[in-house]
């Protein structure tokens, strides 16, 4: 089981960042960016620069991977062709992902994650996620906004997009991620954001800054109270089963396979996590 409460962004071309997320910092992930963040002139230095500078470092259990540029731009073959020569990297993020992608994991043996950012990704998410190698999938706000010419305050709190995500994902056994919250500053306001991905199903969340990456850890960590029901909904049924019953009253509860699905689950969360 791979955590992924966090996911933290770090643009390819910035050696000291780089170094940062590897030796300092905490996050589950770490996506080294080659798109966005990276400028056209420096992609090949950014290309260059990881080559030699991931493998030197020591990752931990952390999660290595790298987002390549758009398959439909030039960039991308010498991207994939990058990370297909760094042992270390385990999965490639694929933005404005629109059709199946197994051709990457066949070409690289790396887990794949794709970003749903256009209408016709969006349409085609089923698809998508059904891809051979697709362990994750998340969600780019703003892009998804510029395809449907939309406005990014209209779309950032859009629940139908999350429900559909988090719906494919779970339909096919990934891990849905949410989106990266663009307010850098207001932290109380992150952490009501991944309250809301948590309540509606996702695993984690994408950050880009080091302040946000304990607060996803928290909130997509079961808290104390969970743990403590997920115990004893587990003791109970356990024991009821073996008495022949497959459902009991707990709390004036009722407690069934569902409710025990649940609570296993969240106590091998936290086996992983500690």
């Amino acid at each position: 089981m791979v955590l992924r409460r966090s996911q933290l962004f770090v643009p390819g071309n910035n050696e000291r960042m780089i170094r940062k997320a590897a030796l300092e910092l905490r996050p589950d992930s770490v996506i080294i960016d080659l798109e966005d963040a990276v400028p056209v002139n420096e992609k090949e230095n950014a290309r260059k620069l990881i080559r030699e500078l991931l493998p030197q470092l020591n990752w931990g259990n952390k999660e290595l991977c790298v987002r390549v540029n758009d398959p439909r731009t030039p960039f991308f073959y010498a991207d994939i062709d990058t990370v297909y020569r760094i042992d270390h990297v385990k999965c490639i993020v694929i933005p404005k992902a629109e059709f199946d992608l197994g051709f990457v994991y066949k070409a690289t043996s790396r887990e794949i994650e794709p970003l749903i950012e256009t209408a016709k990704g969006l349409l085609r998410l089923e698809d998508v996620v059904r891809s051979e190698g697709v362990t994750a999938v998340s969600y780019g706000i703003a892009d998804f906004a510029l395809s449907v010419g939309g406005s990014l305050k209209a779309y950032e709190p859009n629940q139908i997009i999350k429900t559909l995500v988090v719906s494919a994902a779970r339909a096919y056994g990934i891990d849905p991620i949410d989106r990266v919250y663009f307010d850098i500053g207001n932290l109380e306001g992150f952490r009501m954001d991944c309250i809301e991905a948590k309540s509606l199903g996702f695993a984690g969340k994408q950050v880009i800054h080091p302040s946000q990456i304990s607060i996803a850890n928290e909130v997509f960590s079961p808290s104390d109270e969970e743990v403590n029901w997920a115990r004893r909904i587990v003791e109970a049924y356990e024991g009821a089963v073996k008495e022949g019953r497959g459902a009991i009253s707990l709390d004036g509860q009722l407690v069934d396979y569902v409710h025990y699905r649940l609570a296993r689950r969240i106590l091998e969360f936290t086996r992983q996590s500690s």
